[in-house]
């Protein structure tokens, strides 16, 4: 059954390692994942064929290996995530492919790394069969269909329907189909990906949606991705997806599948928030606490440049304090959690639409630690340099010990690109 989360607004460790030494080691602001949480939440897929991490919510080649190192594939979605890919170890192809790219354009540079590195590729626009066909006939590919209706927490994650810019049109798959064989491609596979946040009565109509376009594309397919999606608890009230379920609606589709065509069909999963936001915490420092009015800013040196969900989505994070004294027993008080950036929508605790929330937190001080949890998809890897704020530093636990695998950015290194005309 799913289990519904449980959250403390005081915390003290990670996975075992006291918050303050964290703290005091790598500073502050600093991303921690926990190794096993990923693990975890890739142990629970392993019904499924081949599970491929979207890189793309959580990319630090330390994370990366750690999933290749226990048998996940990996996805991605430019030149530079493919490079990343093989940086951590993956081979360029293989059976099944240990890495896809996938997107729905091909830029100058990803289409000539794909080439040359025999890359297995996702299409999702019939122009990039045009582009790829040309310059590799006679391989195989994916196509990624749009199938007319999408699903998703936000607007903003909602990837299919005539809103979404994402993935073949469906009633265009025959066009693509006679096109691909125009350059002697050959489709072996057809993913669908809606949107992020899956309830079941949508995912019976994408298994529909899925198994119409597999009987369109014939008995040339080998596999079938449910794309990603997986929902991750954030609030008190959220439960895990049921796992079980979800396999078996995607495997009777499969099965069906497999006894139209005669022969078997791997069935992928295509998770990335899933695997890795749970293990995420973003630790900063309170650096102010100011009263507005009637209300109570905590203030921390994190901003949306190392976390933009929230301004984004209004993305619910939960937030807990590692009070500096490790007094654990502190009454709790309604405030509003803010960054240190030049910004009024540098807010942690919004709604949807910009809208300033309180949250129910323990009275805290200049020098407590705050720390954002289930931080550990789309933070990092949506940093910038705003405000020129240097990247957070970003840290992996496993068994109890504490690896930095990435350092804090420097000024050096912030400006290294840049260049002032004339001056030598």
């Amino acid at each position: 059954m799913p289990v519904m989360t449980t959250h403390s607004p005081i915390r003290t460790e990670i996975a075992g390692v006291p918050v303050m030494d964290l703290a005091r080691q790598f500073g502050t602001p600093t991303f921690v994942y926990d190794a096993a949480k990923i693990l975890e939440r890739l142990a629970d897929l392993k019904a499924f064929d081949s599970v491929r991490f979207a890189q793309k919510a959580c990319s630090n080649l330390a994370i990366v290996d750690l999933i290749r190192r226990h048998g996940g594939l990996v996805d991605a979605v430019s030149a530079y995530e493919v490079r990343r890919a093989l940086a951590a170890g993956y081979e360029p192809h293989g059976s099944p492919p240990p890495v896809v790219y996938t997107a729905d354009i091909f830029d100058a540079e990803s289409l000539d790394l794909v080439v040359e590195k025999n890359i297995h590729v996702n299409c999702g626009s019939p122009d990039m069969i045009d582009q790829y066909g040309s310059r590799a006939p006679g391989r195989e590919i994916t196509l990624r269909i749009n199938p007319g209706f999408g699903h998703g927490h936000s607007q903003k994650t909602n990837t299919g329907g005539d809103s979404s810019k994402h993935g073949i049109w469906h009633e265009q798959l025959h066009d693509c189909l006679v096109n691909a064989d125009n350059y002697g491609l050959s489709i072996t596979g057809l993913h669908m990906h809606i949107g992020s946040g899956v309830d079941f009565e949508h995912l019976s109509q994408v298994c529909d949606a899925m198994e119409k376009a597999a009987v369109e594309l014939g008995r040339s397919l080998k596999t079938i991705s449910t794309g990603g999606g997986l929902p991750t608890p954030y609030r008190e009230e959220d439960t895990h997806i049921d796992i079980g379920k979800f396999f078996e609606l995607w495997n009777s589709t499969r099965n069906r599948l497999e006894d139209r065509f005669g022969h078997e069909i791997r069935l992928e999963v295509e998770p990335g928030r899933y695997l890795s936001a749970e293990s995420g915490y973003l630790i900063a420092e309170i650096r102010a606490v100011k009263k507005q009015a009637d209300n109570t800013y905590y203030l921390v040196d994190a901003g949306f440049n190392n976390l933009a969900r929230p301004i984004l989505y209004g993305a619910y994070h939960p937030i807990s304090i590692a009070p500096a004294d490790g007094d654990v027993h502190r009454p709790l008080v309604d405030v509003v959690v803010g960054g240190p950036l030049c910004e009024s929508g540098d807010i942690f605790t919004q709604e949807e639409g910009g809208f300033v929330a309180r949250r129910a937190l323990p009275v805290a001080a200049v020098g407590d630690l705050l720390v954002i949890e289930c931080a550990g998809a789309y933070g990092s890897v949506m940093g910038s340099n705003y405000n020129s704020k240097p990247m957070a530093a970003e840290v992996l636990l496993q068994d109890g010990r504490a690896d930095l695998i990435r350092r804090r950015q420097t000024f050096e290194e912030m400006v290294a690109g840049e260049i002032i005309p004339g001056r030598a």
